[in-house]
């Protein structure tokens, strides 16, 4: 290739490039602005009172899951998932019931009795929820002696295997093996 073709083919594709910029950037003005699906661009949100922030409020929601079925709690689904519908109407009924002048225990009391056990975070400390508590910690150390027994067992049996003796070189050739060798080598070529 000469350097008038390359120049023209550089040329050519500079040019090229800056034809599909300027029609991409007109596309792009025609539309601005514009939302294509309105239904798409989510619900308005409330505005924010001074419950939403109240560190009380949100440590009640903490403890309280929500029921939409993401396996957040109320506070964290409210603030982080904006396409839920569950957790604002859980927080007005928290804000409701503390505006009753209840307490924490009694807001989440309040929530047990309506929904269930399925409305904690974590499983009360009373009962056979007990086990949910210590189970796993009895399973991992059952599960690490068992692991060190193991250990040890096989460290034992590696000590116990006879060590061989070392093989010895073969013993070095004289000339005139060497020599009979090569002799035999080169009649085999032959």
């Amino acid at each position: 290739m000469t350097d008038g073709t390359r120049r023209e083919f550089l040329i050519a594709v500079g040019a090229a490039f800056v034809s599909f910029r300027q029609t991409v950037q007109q596309s792009d003005s025609q539309t601005a602005g514009r939302v294509y699906d309105p239904q798409r661009a989510g619900r308005a949100q409330a505005p924010i009172t001074a419950g939403d922030n109240d560190a009380r409020i949100q440590a009640v929601e903490k403890k309280l899951r929500c029921s939409c079925g993401c396996g957040l709690d109320i506070y964290t689904c409210r603030t982080t998932d904006f396409q839920c519908t569950y957790s604002p109407g859980l927080h007005k009924e928290v804000l409701r019931l503390t505006g009753q002048g209840k307490t924490a225990q009694q807001v989440i009391d309040e929530f047990v009795a309506q929904y269930g056990q399925a409305a904690l975070m974590a499983p009360p400390k009373r009962g056979f929820n007990l086990a949910g508590y210590f189970v796993p910690s009895i399973a991992i150390i059952v599960a690490a002696a068992v692991l060190l027994r193991v250990l040890r067992r096989w460290t034992r049996e590696a000590a116990a295997v006879p060590v061989r003796a070392p093989v010895p070189p073969p013993p070095a050739a004289t000339p005139e093996e060497l020599e009979r060798l090569q002799r035999e080598l080169d009649r085999l070529d032959a």
